[in-house]
């Protein structure tokens, strides 16, 4: 029997071993993140029943999940359920208004300019950090306090800054970028699912 080449040894060693890690990160989030997943779940009910909006923002990756989970919420996550749009608008999206304000007021603050025009007492901010040092989520999490939004963070490794920021830190437990982002996106589809799911299933 030929041996596999060696390149091919360590590509499958290395997909085994991103997979285990992974599958091993939700297992700790179901250990670990429960009571704070049920307590965002509740927090964005009752926003939506107050005719509020949720307002998401994150950089790199964390910008494209922003996003993501917004348009769960325009469109909708589960394509058997017919229901009216659910107001989320990712912070994320406009390159105009993005590179204008990394520009003219700086990119700590861009994320802040658009809380500050968009944000209503009772929206919900989310926003999303890996490391939770991020200063311009930091900096949209304190416009959102000053105008008595609600606010909710998606973070890894030790919360960062981010934590003391909101009312509401779900960590993931890892210090892996990939992980804590791959762990994001899954709790935050279990929270707009289930949002859904309690508002028009």
């Amino acid at each position: 029997m030929a041996h596999l080449p060696l390149t091919l040894v360590y590509r499958q060693k290395f997909i085994l071993d991103s997979l285990k890690e992974s599958a091993e990160t939700k297992k700790k989030i179901a250990e670990q993140c429960v009571s704070e997943i049920i307590k965002a779940i509740d927090m964005i009910i009752e926003a939506f029943n107050k005719k509020k909006k949720i307002l998401l923002c994150g950089n790199g990756g964390s910008a494209s999940d922003a996003q993501h989970l917004a348009t769960e919420f325009v469109i909708r996550l589960n394509p058997k359920l017919q229901r009216p749009a659910l107001p989320a608008i990712a912070l994320t999206a406009d390159s105009s208004l993005l590179t204008a304000g990394a520009n003219d007021i700086g990119y700590d603050n861009v994320f802040a300019r658009s809380v500050e025009a968009l944000g209503n007492e009772g929206d919900i901010l989310i926003g999303l950090s890996t490391s939770g040092n991020s200063e311009s989520v930091n900096n949209a999490f304190r416009k959102a306090r000053e105008k008595g939004m609600k606010t909710i963070a998606l973070l890894g490794k030790d919360g960062g800054k981010s934590k003391d920021l909101v009312e509401l830190a779900v960590m993931v437990p890892s210090s892996d970028t990939q992980r804590i982002q791959e762990g994001h996106i899954t709790i935050g589809h279990i929270i707009f699912q289930e949002v859904e799911q309690e508002m028009f299933g």
